[in-house]
């Protein structure tokens, strides 16, 4: 299984994508879940602590690596777009709970056209990880569309776009679903978190066809006393845990 998550700024898409990969850990599976946002939090969120994370350096701002592999440097405009990355995955990769976290960071420079060094290595990285058949892959991509842009995500089972009840959330979902199929890729499915009532459900199953909604996490104070002490949401909420559980399930049941 391989998927990306994605979706607007602030949804709880990291919340998510960390409890999902817990659950496949719990479950003996070989999992990495590899942050691309450049506000990286998936590691808090996976049970790693600040001094950890403050150690960790994103793939991408890694300049002696990248040149290494690339061939670029400030005297060589002239790099390969097809540098060795099959080792990088175990050799920075952190483990804590049974997840594998890889920090890829992003790449600064905007705009869908976008080549660079730094755009090759992630790209190339990314493509990999979807190559390990053995692996759960899970990608919590920056917040926004500039990865769907960049193409970074090709070749993924499915995207999951999480959103919350509101106009712009459901906006951000067709556009992902727009520009997912030209990628290449088979689904896009919606999860809706912070879900307060019957009213929002309804606000939700009025707008997102019944064969790409998921499910709902509903709004819960435990999430926010996690994420408040940097903590797992994992290990504070049982209700969260078992919506995302269900949630799950209906990934891995459903025609990809």
């Amino acid at each position: 299984m391989k998927i990306a998550i994605t979706g607007k700024g602030g949804v709880g898409k990291t919340t998510f994508a960390a409890t999902l990969a817990r659950l496949y850990a719990e479950e003996g599976k070989h999992v990495l879940a590899a942050d691309v946002d450049p506000d990286a939090n998936l590691g808090l969120a996976l049970g790693f602590s600040e001094e950890e994370l403050e150690e960790i350096v994103p793939i991408t701002k890694m300049r002696k690596l990248v040149e290494e592999r690339t061939g670029a440097s400030a005297d060589n405009q002239f790099y390969k777009i097809n540098p060795k990355v099959d080792d990088i995955p175990d050799a920075y990769s952190r483990v804590c709970n049974g997840v594998k976290l890889l920090v890829l960071g992003t790449v600064d420079t905007a705009g869908s056209g976008c080549v660079c060094p730094e755009h090759v290595m992630l790209k190339r990285i990314i493509n990999h990880l979807v190559m390990r058949s053995d692996d759960v892959v899970i990608l919590d991509m920056e917040a926004g569309l500039e990865h769907l842009g960049r193409g970074t995500t090709e070749g993924m089972d499915q995207f999951v776009v999480v959103i919350e009840p509101g106009a712009r959330s459901i906006q951000t979902y067709k556009n992902v679903k727009r520009l997912a199929a030209g990628l290449g890729v088979k689904q896009v499915r919606v999860v809706a978190n912070k879900v307060r009532n019957e009213e929002d459900e309804e606000f939700i199953r009025t707008r997102i066809p019944a064969e790409d909604l998921l499910g709902f996490i509903h709004y819960n104070t435990e999430v926010i006393d996690a994420d408040r002490q940097g903590k797992s949401p994992y290990d504070f909420s049982e209700t969260a845990v078992n919506e995302i559980k269900k949630i799950k399930e209906k990934i891995e049941n459903s025609d990809i």
